[in-house]
């Protein structure tokens, strides 16, 4: 885990970052469009999306799948979008330089990213996206991580199949000076963030991993409104407190082995 830089842009875009060159093109989706990949190897197919807008120049496109409409921009011939801004590098040994083509959602879903339906259809489109030549990395930008293709794919078709939600990927967690660990992308789904105080009987692994599995319950039960208890994979005791307004859950951590 690393500090995520600050600077993110008010709506929510899933880019994904192609070697030079090698940006696609209307043509490279419309056949992609026609015969849609695996979202993940030994996965069922997934369901085939359409154009159903498209630019003059070629530049832009508005993709349709379960009825949902998103905007693909920064197709070549034009030039390509904007960098996502840093942060940290997931299944990859570091955030790879490119040229970028990104997903938003469509004006009329206008601050319904975060609403897990719409989120699980831009997840799907974008693993059909990320099988295309040259992708090299996938970042969510609420989030901010940096995410292998393959990765990404793999993480989103299993919580498609009802798996866990993608807690590294479509969230993330940054490490404080001070040893905390806080959420990244979770206020977007759910109107608050995970804190977790420092611990220095837990290693920031184990922290990471209460707080993956605790996104993972936090994004189907909605925000707290007053504090609860959680148990964590390992028998751990979780109390989450809302605070700052609601806007910020702080996390302690108690039932450890040491502790008895």
């Amino acid at each position: 885990m690393v500090e995520i830089s600050q600077g993110w842009g008010a709506a929510p875009r899933l880019c994904f970052v192609f070697a030079p060159g090698s940006r696609p093109d209307l043509a490279a989706l419309d056949a992609l469009a026609v015969s849609p990949s695996d979202t993940a190897s030994g996965s069922s197919a997934a369901t085939s999306f359409s154009l159903s807008h498209r630019s003059p120049d070629g530049t832009w496109a508005e993709l349709l799948l379960h009825g949902l409409t998103f905007d693909c921009t920064g197709l070549a011939p034009g030039d390509g979008d904007a960098q996502p801004p840093a942060g940290p590098p997931v299944g990859l040994r570091s955030m790879p330089a490119g040229e970028v083509i990104s997903l938003a959602p469509a004006p009329h879903l206008a601050g319904g990213a975060g609403l897990i339906p719409v989120l699980q259809v831009i997840a799907e489109l974008g693993a059909n996206l990320a099988a295309l030549s040259g992708v090299l990395a996938v970042t969510w930008t609420p989030a901010g991580s940096w995410v292998a293709p393959d990765l990404f794919r793999r993480a989103i078709a299993v919580w498609l199949d009802g798996g866990a939600f993608p807690g590294l990927i479509l969230t993330a967690l940054e490490q404080k000076a001070n040893g905390a660990i806080a959420s990244r992308g979770l206020q977007l789904l759910i109107g608050q963030e995970l804190y977790f105080e420092p611990d220095k009987r837990l290693p920031a692994a184990t922290l990471a991993r209460l707080a993956v599995r605790l996104i993972h319950e936090l994004v189907q039960i909605g925000p707290l409104q007053r504090e609860r208890d959680f148990t964590g994979p390992g028998g751990e005791r979780l109390l989450a407190v809302p605070v700052r307004d609601g806007t910020e859950l702080r996390i302690l951590v108690s039932g450890l082995d040491s502790e008895q």
